[in-house]
C-alpha cells in the first residue's frame, strides 16, 4: 500500500502540477514531464505486478487495482494479463513467438523473406523508430483495438478501457481545457512509453542470450539466460520497480517486484552477469538471432553473408 501511495499518488501530483505550469512556463512544464513519465512507469510495473496476481494476496485485490493502473498507463488489464502469461510461457521458444513479445526474426527467416516484409522488419526494428514514436503509436493507438481471437473478457477489457480513458480525458479536459490536457500527456505519454519499450527490449535483445527450438526448449534456462539481469543505477532501479531482476521474474512471476532485490540478495543462485547500463546501448543494434552462431546479431552481419559468397 505504501508503493501505491509513493507511486500511484505522486504521479497524479506530478500530473497536475504540470497543468497547473502551462501558463507560467511550457518549459517547465517539459522538465516536470520527466520526473512525471518515471512515477509513470513504476505505475506500469504495479499493474504488471498486478497481471501476475502477485502484488496482493488477493486476486480480487489485484483485479481492481490492474484496472485502474492499466487505465492510467492507456492498457487494458485482461488483454495484457493474458498476453504477457504467453510471453512468459514461450520467452525464448523460437516456434512460439508473436504474442507478448518484441517481433525477432532468425536470420535465415530474414534472408528468406520478400523484399518488402524486408523493409517492414528493418522499419520496426529501427532504434529512432521503435523507442520513439513507435513505442507511442503503441500505447495510444494499437492498445485501443482488441486483435482477432481473443475471447469475451479480453475484448471488452479493451473497449471498457477505452471508455474509461474517454471519461476521463474528457472531465480533465472539461476542468483544464484539452489543450492543456493535450500539451501534459503527449510528453508524459511519450517518455513512459520510451522507457517501458525500452526496458522490455532490453530485457530480452542482448548477447549472449539464449534461444531454442520447442523440441529442446528448457524453461528454466529461458529465464536464466534469456532474460537479462539489468543492473541499473539506484534511483533508476527504484522508478522500474527493481524489473531489471528479469531473470529472477521468469523464473517465478508470483514474486512481487518489492521482493526481487532481496530474492537477488539472498540467493547466490541468482548472481548471474548483469548487463550493465553501458552495456544496454548497444542492444538496439541486436535485431536478429543468428541460429547457426546462437547469439543475436545486428545488419552487420550481412557483410560476412556476401563476403561468404563472394569466396565461394
Amino acid at each position: 500500500m505504501w508503493q501505491v501511495a509513493n507511486s500511484l499518488l505522486l504521479f497524479m501530483a506530478l500530473w497536475y502540477l504540470m497543468a497547473r505550469s502551462v501558463p507560467i512556463s511550457y518549459w517547465l512544464t517539459l522538465l516536470l514531464a520527466v520526473p512525471t513519465a518515471g512515477f509513470m512507469v513504476r505505475t506500469s510495473i504495479i499493474f504488471h505486478d498486478c497481471g501476475h496476481g502477485s502484488y496482493f494476496h488477493s486476486q480480487k485485490a489485484n483485479d481492481v487495482l490492474g484496472i485502474i493502473t492499466g487505465i492510467l498507463t492507456f492498457t487494458p488489464y485482461y488483454r495484457w494479463r493474458h498476453d504477457h502469461a504467453i510471453h512468459h510461457a514461450a520467452a525464448s521458444d523460437l516456434d512460439r513467438r508473436g504474442v507478448g513479445d518484441v517481433t525477432t526474426w532468425t536470420v535465415k527467416e530474414y534472408l528468406a523473406a520478400p523484399w518488402w516484409k524486408k523493409i517492414a522488419y528493418r522499419i520496426m526494428r529501427n532504434p529512432l523508430l521503435i523507442f520513439t514514436i513507435g513505442s507511442f503509436l503503441v500505447f495510444t493507438v494499437v492498445e485501443r483495438f482488441p486483435r482477432p481471437g481473443y475471447a469475451k473478457r479480453e475484448r471488452e477489457s479493451v473497449w471498457w478501457t477505452n471508455l474509461a480513458l474517454a471519461s476521463l480525458i474528457g472531465l480533465l479536459s472539461w476542468l483544464l481545457g484539452w489543450k492543456t490536457v493535450l500539451l501534459v500527456q503527449v510528453p508524459v505519454m511519450f517518455l513512459g512509453a520510451s522507457a517501458g519499450v525500452w526496458l522490455f527490449y532490453v530485457q530480452h535483445n542482448f548477447d549472449p542470450t539464449y534461444w531454442e527450438r520447442h523440441k529442446i526448449w528448457e524453461f528454466v534456462k529461458a529465464g536464466f539466460e534469456g532474460s537479462s539481469f539489468y543492473n541499473l543505477p539506484a534511483i533508476l532501479q527504484w522508478f522500474t520497480g527493481n524489473i531489471g531482476f528479469h531473470h529472477i521474474h521468469h523464473l517465478s512471476p508470483k514474486i512481487p517486484s518489492y521482493r526481487l532485490s532481496d530474492c537477488y540478495r539472498e540467493n547466490p543462485i541468482f548472481h548471474v552477469p548483469p548487463l550493465t547500463l553501458l552495456a544496454s546501448l548497444s542492444a538496439p543494434r541486436m535485431r536478429l538471432y543468428d541460429e547457426e552462431n546462437r547469439r543475436m546479431v545486428g545488419w552487420s552481419i550481412f557483410k560476412k553473408y556476401r563476403r561468404k559468397t563472394i569466396t565461394a
